[in-house]
């Protein structure tokens, strides 16, 4: 039999629907795309038929009827996470806000600690089983429909059938109406210069066979456009749009590593254009499951190295992220940013990560703050938070002290804001008087991985402001000879002020190089420094590096003056000058081996060395 002539006695109209509604009751709607906006807009042409009654859903799209404030005495509404059409309502008090972890949700209202009594979901028509789909939108929608009275479906052919969680018996919806209309469209504009520079930045966290969570907006896609080297990813995610497209159609996007439900892409709910709702429609790679279910953060520590890349509005120098409010006014919501990190931070290789830009209001605003908006609250906790991104690098916060925090933080801060934000650290004592201001871009470029000639991978990259404790580590690991070829005296020690000269760089007329370890489950150490400091006068700047000891012999003081060079040609510095001990003949050779022109004087017992450039040697 046809499934219309089956289930004609419960077809009706959308305003005899909700008309059937009784008043004071708590209404659930389908999340996103999947807003049954049919029976949304039946709401608002019978809103006198109401009284007294609560209406609740994550963010929807498309209009929302029953926030207009001359309906406020007929609804409210109360939005577990607050999308652009009720902001403004709960700006102005005609609408509620009620924070909550993502996972908990359907957990309070099975327990009717969230009251449902009536559910308008939009979904498939049924099978030929029996059973309709929920499509776009799985996510706490199983729970209402587990508790609910009265269950409404809009049925619409244009809905795709998801594999997963999100089939529903026809049986169990009272009243039904059909509603052939195209799905909320949502199409994101490119991303900007700065939040590209945000996705490289985060990029270089996310390794081959990493399982991701992203959401959508400008970030998000920036870091997927950003990921099309990487190898056999997996996605674990609450949500995600069409940026995922393209990295599964090349490739990229696999899931042969995931721990659950390998080869698939597990969601809860999806939102994006036509072209999305056609690729999930039937593809076995897409399974939907609830909530509590995608959002549990045992569950999420269980993937293949979580990688879970979640937005801030600010956050704040000990690490305090606010993500829902800008300052009293609540803006979004918790969502499942904290299910993420959590869930990320306690997986093994996993990676919990906060990416914002820099500033806010065309750059008026740092979102780098010395203490949070007054009024707005802490989403992830400062416990919580690991990695923080801007535009301007990363900062990895794990096990890092408040000092080390705000150094990190003020490092990746807009360079406007640098020293009113060092000033307000230094003003709470949470930095050394004497800290010096973080200088520059941090030139991610430079970055590259070597292979020394033992076979061992190391990472030559930039000095940052943070590199300070390594430093000290690396200096007490190196031998009396080597400190005293390198520095020219004895030294049984380094100050701060010492290491804050040699942090102190700009990336152009000063500039300092690390090598760092790249060992398999162990944290980078440092084995060896190279730098360089410009004299303006002269124009030629003075270089020096040094290697630990069991590093010696490998070729990397070579690699370290080699990358010297190339930086400081491509920088516009005229030439090298070096002081280098009489009984130094490994540091005496590699100059000589350079193909500079080298002029010399032996004073001391210390060879005063002075290497121009070739003018037509290129950058």
């Amino acid at each position: 039999m046809d499934w219309r002539a089956k289930y004609a006695e419960r077809e009706t109209t959308p305003d005899d629907a909700v008309r059937r509604i009784p008043r004071g009751k708590h209404i659930q709607l389908s999340s996103g795309a999947a807003v049954p906006t049919a029976l949304v807009a039946a709401l608002g042409r019978n809103a006198a038929h109401f009284a007294d009654n609560t209406i609740v859903h994550l963010m929807t799209f498309g209009p929302a009827y029953h926030v207009a404030p001359e309906f406020q005495e007929h609804f409210r509404h109360n939005a577990f996470f607050i999308g652009a059409n009720v902001r403004s309502a709960v700006h102005e008090g005609r609408a509620d806000y009620t924070p909550v972890f993502l996972s908990r949700i359907p957990a309070l209202i099975r327990a009717r600690r969230m009251p449902v009594e009536v559910v308008l979901v939009q979904c498939t028509p049924p099978d030929k089983f029996g059973y309709v789909n929920l499509g776009v939108s799985v996510d706490i929608m199983l729970a209402g429909l587990d508790t609910a009275a009265l269950a409404i479906a809009e049925i619409n052919p244009h809905v795709p059938t998801v594999h997963g969680a999100g089939y529903v018996p026809m049986e169990r919806f009272d009243h039904w109406i059909y509603n052939d209309a195209p799905l909320v469209e949502h199409e994101s504009p490119p991303p900007d210069e700065v939040s590209m520079e945000i996705g490289r930045n985060v990029s270089t966290l996310i390794e081959n066979r990493s399982t991701l969570q992203l959401g959508i907006g400008a970030i998000p896609d920036a870091t997927l456009l950003a990921l099309g080297e990487k190898g056999d990813l997996g996605l674990w995610t609450e949500m995600f749009s069409d940026g995922v497209l393209e990295l599964i159609e090349r490739g990229v996007i696999t899931g042969k590593h995931k721990t659950t439900h390998p080869g698939k892409v597990s969601a809860s709910f999806t939102f994006g254009t036509r072209k999305l709702y056609d690729f999930i429609d039937r593809n076995p790679m897409f399974t939907f499951h609830p909530s509590d279910y995608i959002n549990d953060p045992v569950r999420i520590s269980q993937q293949h190295r979580m990688i879970a890349v979640n937005s801030a509005l600010e956050v704040d120098l000990t690490g305090q992220v606010c993500a829902d409010s800008i300052g009293t006014k609540f803006y979004s919501g918790i969502g499942g940013q904290v299910d993420f990190i959590r869930g990320a931070s306690m997986c093994p290789g996993g990676k919990p990560i906060i990416a914002l830009p820099s500033t806010a209001k065309s750059g008026e605003v740092s979102r780098i703050t010395a203490t949070l908006t007054e009024g707005a609250g802490v989403v992830t906790s400062r416990g919580d938070v690991r990695f923080v991104v801007t535009e301007y690098g990363i900062a990895d916060l794990l096990g890092k002290s408040i000092r080390e925090r705000a150094v990190a933080l003020i490092s990746i801060a807009h360079p406007d804001f640098r020293a009113e934000l060092l000033a307000a650290a230094k003003g709470r004592h949470y930095v050394f008087e004497d800290q010096v201001e973080p200088r520059g871009r941090y030139p991610r470029e430079v970055e590259r991985a070597i292979e020394t000639r033992a076979g061992r991978r190391v990472l030559l990259r930039p000095v940052k402001a943070t590199d300070e404790p390594a430093l000290v580590q690396f200096f007490y690991a190196l031998s009396d000879n080597t400190i005293y070829k390198r520095f020219l005296r004895v030294m049984k020690g380094v100050s701060h002020a010492e290491l804050q000269y040699f942090v102190d760089v700009d990336y152009q007329e000063s500039l300092a190089l690390i090598l760092e370890t790249q060992e398999p489950d162990q944290d980078p150490a440092v084995i060896g420094v190279a730098q360089y400091f410009l004299d303006r006068a002269s124009g030629f700047a003075e270089v020096a590096f040094i290697v630990k000891d069991e590093w010696q012999g490998q070729g990397l003081g070579r690699i370290l003056f080699e990358e010297l060079l190339h930086q400081a040609q491509a920088n516009g510095i005229r030439g090298f000058t070096a002081n280098v001990l009489f009984e130094n003949r490994v540091m005496m050779h590699l100059f000589q081996r350079s193909g500079l022109e080298i002029s010399s004087s032996l004073e001391d017992g210390v060879y005063r060395l002075r290497m121009p450039f070739r003018a037509a040697e290129p950058a």
